[in-house]
Formats: structure tokens, sequence, C-alpha cells
């Protein structure tokens, strides 16, 4: 079947949570404690909390490792990972699934996180400060992606491995998103959620923001003086319903639907009236057929900010219409705390277990109400609820916003949306080719080598007058990694011809991929508090610090409201984001998506893939790039006169579920993707005519895509049979970008006539996650 053709959406059952957080290492002690209202914000004890403006947090005090080898090198220790997976102990084992019940490669891993990586890139990091040597094997665990081919490779799954990284509201946008995957028919069963820990960069960082209350955050309340910050995991197993029924599993609850947009606003406060919110909860609603008066409880995001309460009450307003005024809404982190990445995963857990309960948690420790937060916030006592509809929302940094519906024993489905096709409208791109994708095709059909040495290894940079693009007030506050997603969002568009107004901004979203995020800013940021301490830490470069920042600008600078996401799927981001922005075009989420494959280079970067890869002056090389895809649907693309470039006809994403930094030496998760992704085209492999293969210089990478290759196409692969391009031996590997370039050269290909017919677009993760895209010129 073709990317366009539709089913009868599944329904998806949650059957099992997990979860650690400070108030103990169960999922169980999470509710109990939620819904006695029991506070577990408390000094901090495993780090120290000198120099900031509390000594509070909702800490995971008592350890707890996970079972088994981790993978992780030899003395050192990530909270964020060994969070992950004792959470994710807990809802396998209660899920009740066998080892048989459903295929390795129909399970997928979906996880968010705002700092995933973060302590392992600090280990590494320091001891390059200080002049020593860590083990490079840190280094395979800093990109967020670590933690989803982790708990892929602990429970062998080989279907889609993917992490989310929009701040504060990616363990709801993961468990969004791992629900679709069931929904439309790429999985059978999910392990999804969220992982942060503590660290002093992070708290380092609110605190010079100067977010943090000296007292357990007290949502809502008139007197409130901040935030609290904690830490921790939650995970969901998501099984499609009709199979739970069938395996006599326990369906606890049901994912009915979720929404995302973006606010456009600010890269931190949100948008006051609380319009960018409001729509990610109509999404919301709209996605899972569901009316607002049919929700009794939401679990709000209720941080305890002075600007994001009333806003959220704004939104929320907004969201529900006449119905906010009736329905209980309560704030799980005056209990425990500001889970970041994993706030939306364990908050979920919390509204399954009050829809299961029929109790509406409390929000604690409130006092006078606030006059502009006029909603029934469940002031620090539970109560009964009578309902079979909830929701969960998160709103995060870069006007992130994600709403979840919930649902228990409620029999109508989601609504089928209205087919269409996914086609390519414009491309911009910045590469060390130069600007545009007619530069990147005049370099690699001249075999022009785009690399040079430096620091022991080849790398690849960009080199572009950004005051062309950009004034200087508008890039004062942006890092390279913004500044590379707003350009070529911008060529991008210009390309397509599409302006964006009032009219249709709620229509037009954002994807970005990247594989290590914002490695400048995060370094701009921590090296000044590693010298000289909290007060070193700067608040104007730490709104930067996380992932989904660049994207966040885009919307800003672009006025893309619709919905938004960050991937940081390794190597295999930009990929992803093509990915992800197509089904988001599918469902009817949206008329067009930007789908940005954004990374850029430090020397420490370029250090740090020195130690992994053994470079050379003849291996691989280590790029920077920005590339832009306009998606739009073909509908939308036509109503506007726009021509379309191509098509995309389907995708396959498979893993190796072996573990961290691993992959099968013979190509087998590559294959099975590029299966998926021809099959779902409705083509055979004698209709492709082109690979824009992963190739890049490393030798047990690029031996694994040739060996999976040559089993789909024969030994005629490159000969007789389709060509194997390899343009990144030339331009070197831009990390996340990579498959974003490789697309961009496909595009720009049929323009020159070249490799007329369907094409394949491969990426993969270097640890196991491989995505693989079917592309076809417009017709």
């Amino acid at each position: 079947m073709t990317i366009a053709s539709q089913q009868q959406p599944a329904r998806v059952a949650v059957v099992s949570v997990g979860a650690i957080t400070s108030q103990g290492p169960t999922a169980s002690d999470l509710w109990q404690g939620a819904e006695k209202g029991r506070v577990a914000i408390g000094p901090v004890r495993h780090m120290s909390m000198e120099g900031f403006r509390t000594g509070l947090a909702g800490e995971v005090q008592d350890e707890h490792r996970p079972r088994g080898r981790t993978g992780y090198p030899n003395g050192y220790r990530d909270r964020a990972v060994e969070f992950a997976l004792v959470a994710a102990e807990e809802a396998m084992s209660a899920s009740g699934l066998g080892t048989d019940d459903v295929p390795s490669d129909r399970w997928g891993v979906v996880v968010g996180s705002c700092n995933a990586g973060l302590i392992s890139g600090r280990h590494w990091y320091l001891e390059r400060m200080r002049g020593g040597s860590a083990d490079p094997a840190l280094l395979m665990f800093v990109p967020p992606q670590a933690i989803a081919e982790a708990l892929a490779g602990r429970y062998r799954i080989k279907g889609p491995a993917l992490s989310v990284n929009t701040a504060c509201a990616a363990g709801a946008n993961a468990i969004g998103y791992a629900a679709e995957l069931i929904r439309w028919g790429e999985a059978d069963a999910v392990l999804t959620g969220g992982s942060d820990a503590l660290s002093d960069v992070l708290v380092a960082g609110f605190n010079a923001l100067e977010s943090l209350s000296p007292e357990p955050a007290a949502p809502y309340s008139r007197d409130r003086l901040g935030l609290s910050l904690g830490e921790g995991s939650g995970m969901l197993v998501l099984v499609r319903e009709d199979l739970a029924r069938k395996l006599g599993l326990p369906v606890v609850a049901e994912v009915a639907g979720y929404g995302l947009s973006a606010d456009g606003y600010d890269a931190t406060a949100p948008h006051p009236g609380g319009r960018g919110a409001s729509r990610a909860i109509q999404a919301a609603l709209r996605s899972a057929g569901v009316a607002a008066d049919e929700v009794g409880y939401v679990n709000s995001h209720g941080t305890g900010t002075a600007k994001n309460d009333p806003a959220e009450t704004k939104a929320t307003k907004l969201g529900l219409g006449e119905a906010a005024h009736s329905v209980a809404v309560s704030s799980t982190k005056s209990m425990i705390g500001h889970l970041l990445g994993a706030a939306g995963a364990v908050e979920a857990i919390v509204t399954v277990r009050a829809l299961e309960e029929q109790t509406a948690p409390p929000t604690a420790n409130f006092t006078e109400p606030d006059p502009e937060c006029d909603l029934d916030y469940v002031p620090n006592v539970s109560r009964p609820l009578d309902t079979s509809v909830a929701l969960s929302n998160n709103f995060a940094f870069g006007g992130a916003n994600a709403s979840l519906v919930l649902t228990r024993n409620r029999a109508s489905t989601a609504p089928v949306p209205r087919p269409d096709r996914v086609v390519v409208t414009g491309v911009g791109a910045l590469t060390p080719a130069g600007t545009g994708p007619a530069a990147l095709w005049d370099a690699w059909a001249a075999e022009r080598d785009c690399t040079m040495p430096e620091r022991d290894t080849r790398v690849a940079r960009v080199d572009v007058d950004v005051s062309e693009f950009l004034t200087a007030k508008q890039r004062r506050r942006m890092d390279r990694l913004g500044i590379f997603a707003v350009i070529s969002s911008r060529l991008a568009l210009e390309a397509a011809g599409l302006d964006i107004d009032d009219d249709n901004a709620g229509s037009i979203g954002t994807v970005l991929g990247t594989g290590i995020g914002p490695m400048e800013a995060m370094e701009a940021f921590s090296r000044p508090l590693f010298e000289d301490g909290p007060r070193a830490a700067s608040p104007a470069v730490f709104p930067n610090t996380v992932y989904n920042a660049a994207t966040g600008q885009v919307s800003m600078h672009v006025r893309a409201l619709g919905p938004t996401s960050t991937v940081t799927t390794g190597h295999a981001a930009g990929a992803a984001a093509v990915v992800y922005a197509a089904d988001l075009l599918k469902r009817d989420q949206a008329a067009g998506m930007l789908a940005i494959a954004a990374d850029t280079l430090t020397d420490a970067v370029v250090d740090g893939y020195r130690d992994l890869s053994s470079g050379g002056p003849d291996g691989f090389a280590v790029a920077e790039a920005g590339i832009a895809v306009l998606l739009e649907r073909r509908s939308a693309a036509l109503a506007r006169g726009a021509a379309p470039l191509a098509e995309v006809l389907g995708y396959g994403i498979a893993g190796d579920g072996i573990g961290v930094g691993r992959w099968s030496p013979g190509g087998r998760g590559l294959e099975r993707a590029m299966r998926l992704a021809i099959d779902r085209a409705g083509l055979a492999p004698s209709d492709v005519t082109a690979v824009w293969s992963s190739i890049a210089g490393l030798d047990r990478a690029d031996d694994a895509e040739r060996a999976a290759l040559r089993r789909l196409f024969g030994d005629a692969a490159g000969t007789e049979g389709p060509a194997i391009l390899a343009p990144k031996k030339l331009i070197g590997e831009p990390i996340g970008a990579g498959g974003a370039l490789n697309l961009a050269l496909a595009v720009e290909a049929w323009s020159r006539g070249q490799y007329r017919g369907p094409v394949l677009v491969n990426s993969s993760s270097l640890g196991g996650t491989h995505v693989s895209i079917v592309l076809a010129p417009a017709s």
C-alpha cells in the first residue's frame, strides 16, 4: 500500500505502567502518593545544591539499579538511563505479555526526554577539560536516542526505536506518537514513556532564570514562588486493543488521541493568552473524537511559575470552552516536582490511575487562589470522579505543546482522517557544498571533496554569511543550530512559494531532526558553570540548551504554529523527521509540515567523533548542515497552485535491538526497513532506480549496509540494478542531517534528469535504528 492508503484505526490499550519517582520506585508508590497529596519534594542528597536558590527537588533518593547489564562504561553512571530501565522493568513485567505473544519486529520503543545524555556528556567533557581521557563509549550515551536503543536492546525490540525531545512536553509527545504507531499498523505493541535526571547543569539553568521556588511548588496559588524540579521515569506498555483482549491482558485505559501545537511566541515563556496550548487541546479532542464536555479530569502542566499558571488556565478555558469550569484540574508537579521530559509520562500514569480509581488527585500546597487561576484545582485533598475521559497536558520551552486524551470504558472510536498523498514542494539547504540543493548537487556531480583535515580527522563545515538571511537583532540569542534551522526553513518556504500568514499559520507545522542537538549552547552554558560555579550560569544561553530550541526558533521566525516536535534518532534523525512529518500530514493534522534536519560542529564534537571513529585522513568525515523539506498534503499543494517536486510513497523503520552503539553486522535491521518501505509504497525491489545510501566511511556500518543491499537487490546492485550512491563520502556525514541531505540530492537529481523513477533514501542511527524512505518524482 502507498503512504496515502488508509485503514480503520486500531484502538490503543494501556495494559501496564511502571514508574520511579521521588514517591518511590514503583507506579503504585507514585499513585498512592499523588492520591494522598503527599509532597515528596525535599532536600537533595546526591549532589551539591550550594549556590542555588533552593536545596529542594523531587529527588529519587534510594538506590534502585536496573537488573542485568546496561552496557554503560564501567566506573560511570547515568541516572536517566537507569531510571528508564527500572521503570521499564516494572511495566514490562506487569504487562502479562509472553515472549511469543508479539513478534520482536512488531514491538516498538518511543521515549521522551529533555536532558537524556547530559550526565554522560558531562562525564566526558569534564575529563576533557581536565586534560584527561574518558572512555569514548560514554559518547554513545550522549544522544537521547541511547535510551531508546538501550530499552530496545534489553527487550530485543526490532521495530521502531525512537526518541522525542520536545523539552517538558516530550513524555506526552512520545506516548502520543507511540499510540499512532499502533493505531495505523506500524506496530502491535510499544514501550513508551520518558526519563530525566537532576544534574548541576539543569538546576543551574533554572536557577539562572530565577524560576526555582525555595519551598515546594504551589501551582495556581496566589503566593506561589516558582517551580520545583524532579527526576525519574514513567513507562507504559501500549498494545493494540483487540490483541490485548485476545491475549487476556488488562486494559486499564486507552490512548484515544493526542494533539501538538507551537506557540511561536518566546523561547521560555508561554503565549500569555494560552492560544498555542489551547490548539493542542483542541487537536487532541478532534483526533480522539471526544467532545469537550465529556472531559471530567485534566492533569495539568501546573509548574507553579508566575507566567505559566495563568497562561495554562486561559488555554484550558479556550480548549474546553464552557466545560472548563466544571472539570477537575490538578498538578502532579506539586508533589514530585517537574520531571521535565519525563513529566508527561509520569503524569499520564497518574491520569490513567485517576480514571481507573475514579479519583481526582489533588493539587498539593494550595493556599489562597490566584484570581487569574480560577478553575477547580482540587486543592490539597483528592475527590471522587465520575468520568471516562481525561486530558493530560504538557507545555514546554520553545512553545512546544502536547495534549493526551486518555479514556476508560468508552465505546466510540477515533474518526478516520481524510486520505491524501504527501508531496515535497520545496527544499532549503545549508551544507559544506554551499547554499541550496543546486550547490549540493554540483559538488556531488563534480566529485568535489568538501572535507578537510582538522584535529586529526576529516571535517566538513558550513560557510555561510548569515547576515544575508537574519539581522543581528534576529540572531542575537540564537545558536548556530537555530540559525541553520531557520535559514533552511526560509529557503524551503521560498522555493515552495508558500507564504505563512494568520490564516494558515495553524495548519503549517514543524518537525526537527537532530542527532546531537545544541552542543554549542550546551558547552557555552556548562563550561563557565564548571569553572566558576552557579553564578556564572547564563540565563541568556540556557534556553538554547534544550533540543527543541531550534524548532521553537523556526516557529517564531516563520510563524508555523501547527504541530511541532523534535526527534533525536541519532544519525537517522533527519529521515525520522521526514517520516514523522509525513505521518502528521497523512492523519490530517496539518496541511504542510517543515521537516528540518540540523546539526553543528564544535571542537569538542569533532574530538568526540575522532575518538569514536578512529577516522584518519581517508575515512569517516564528520560534517554539519541545515536542511529543510516542505511536505504538504497533495490536495493543499495543488489548491494553492504549487508544483510538487516529489512524492513520499512509503517508509520503513526497523531496529537491530542489540543495544546502544551496536548494529547487526549483516544489516538485518536495515534490510527489513528497506523491504517495509518498498512494500508500503506498493513497489517491488526491481522498481527502485537508485539507493541514496548511508555509506559514509565507517567500515562496520558501511559493510552492514552493503550486505543488506546485496540481499535485497542481488549481485546486480550498483550495476544492472539500482545505482548505489554514497554522497557522504564527499560531502561528509552531517550527523542527524544525513538522511535529509540524501533526500535533497534525490529531489535535485530528478530536476537534472537523473535516476528517473522511485528511489530509496537510507539512514541509520549508528545504534541499530534504521529508516528507509521511498521517494518518487511527482506525478
